[in-house]
């Protein structure tokens, strides 16, 4: 044994807490990521114990300085990475104001959690917290809905009518998908923002209401002002503070967290034994595009408890087609021939496939087009792929792939 080999045996025999304390924070979890992505386990009680941490700072009173902590900032709005830190900060900004927001985003980042966040952190955390969604409303109702009607204001109005916006008195109001609101109805909003009156269907007297009013959408506001289905004065009421949401795919390891997290309380309420995600389960969660973002996460993690046999997720149990590579947004099966000395082979005819030559032949692909994505870049290709680079080696090496580097 050489003298080298012994001084590192005699380290590790020897290695105290205070040593790994030594190294800091960043280079510990650097090691700690890298060792996770060979052993699941470890991954599955990492994952637990970071969604733990940020409950407790979420429900425990707060930092020494008084405000809040921003790990997370509402009931399933879970997140550690950089955009979410910057996500939890805006909000705590935000809340205290009485300035209108506008959150924009797409389709299930969780657009009416943050808006539930910043009420809860607001002066009107007290009051009422009155979500309406402006497109799924009946067109004839929607004034009546939102503004309320006096008796005989119209056949049916039996009795007067309290409007959802003078429902929220003293709280928070939050419009969502406020680009769907019937153009008609814009201005009566608009001069609620102006002046914090409103008129209700068939009355004659303007009624004072102390609301704080939060709208979200998805829409593309600007374009939707060109093309006169939205007015300008009523967008820029709305948009003097603005929270966008990032999609799940720019979330990098929140993905792990969510799933963790959501897998933990569906396991419970479902009384199921399931306990974690297998290795290849992982890797697909984090290479799948989710179009439909953390909603979509919802449904395939709690379709994957219930069709779970055993006590980790598989890759089989999330339903994701063989081959998927990330396309931006959505997950696309991939068949291509297995490449021989860099010359693509024909593609055999009428020829059975094992699910083994499937999976080795869907990781080829993944790995090729990660790193033609990465300008054959290893540390982002890595990064990309959710492995270690000494993992990403040793797959290029197992399918014959040269990085001609």
């Amino acid at each position: 044994m050489s003298t080298t080999e012994r001084t590192s045996e005699s380290l590790a025999t020897s290695l105290t807490r205070e040593d790994l304390l030594s190294l800091g924070a960043e280079a510990l979890a650097g090691l700690l990521f890298d060792v996770t992505q060979e052993q699941p386990e470890l991954l599955g009680r990492l994952q637990r114990a970071v969604v733990d941490h940020h409950g407790e700072s979420h429900n425990g009173a707060s930092h020494e300085n008084g405000s809040e902590a921003t790990a997370d900032s509402g009931p399933y709005l879970v997140g550690n990475s950089p955009v979410m830190r910057t996500i939890f900060e805006t909000i705590r900004r935000f809340a205290p104001t009485e300035t209108p927001i506008l959150i924009t985003g797409e389709s299930g980042t969780g657009k009416e959690l943050a808006a539930l966040a910043i009420h809860e952190r607001s002066e009107r955390a007290a009051g009422p917290f009155i979500p309406i969604n402006c497109a799924g409303l009946p067109p004839t109702l929607i004034g009546s809905e939102l503004f309320g009607h006096e008796k005989g204001a119209f056949t049916g109005a039996y009795q007067r009518k309290i409007g959802r916006i003078e429902a929220a008195q003293g709280g928070t109001v939050f419009l969502d998908e406020i680009g769907d609101l019937p153009l008609e109805l814009q201005p009566h909003l608009l001069r609620f923002l102006q002046e914090k009156t409103i008129d209700r269907v068939g009355g004659n007297r303007p009624i004072r209401v102390d609301v704080r009013v939060v709208a979200a959408t998805n829409m593309d506001l600007s374009k939707a002002i060109k093309e006169g289905r939205f007015r300008e004065d009523l967008f820029y009421r709305l948009n003097v503070l603005t929270l966008n949401m990032a999609p799940l795919r720019e979330r990098g390891d929140d993905i792990d967290l969510l799933s963790t997290f959501f897998l933990q309380k569906f396991a419970e309420e479902m009384n199921r034994p399931v306990q974690g995600f297998e290795s290849a389960a992982i890797r697909q969660l984090r290479l799948y595009g989710w179009p439909g973002n953390v909603r979509e996460l919802v449904s395939c993690i709690r379709r994957s408890v219930v069709m779970s046999d055993g006590p980790r997720i598989t890759a089989r149990d999330l339903g994701f087609p063989l081959g998927m590579q990330h396309g931006g947004g959505q997950a696309r099966p991939t068949v291509r021939p297995q490449a021989t000395n860099g010359q693509a082979a024909e593609a055999p005819t009428n020829t059975r496939v094992t699910l083994r030559q499937a999976k080795r032949e869907a990781e080829l692909n993944l790995l090729q087009g990660a790193l033609e994505q990465n300008g054959q870049n290893i540390k982002q290709t890595a990064e990309v792929l959710g492995v270690s680079r000494v993992t990403l080696y040793r797959l290029l090496k197992e399918h014959g792939i040269s990085t001609g580097g």
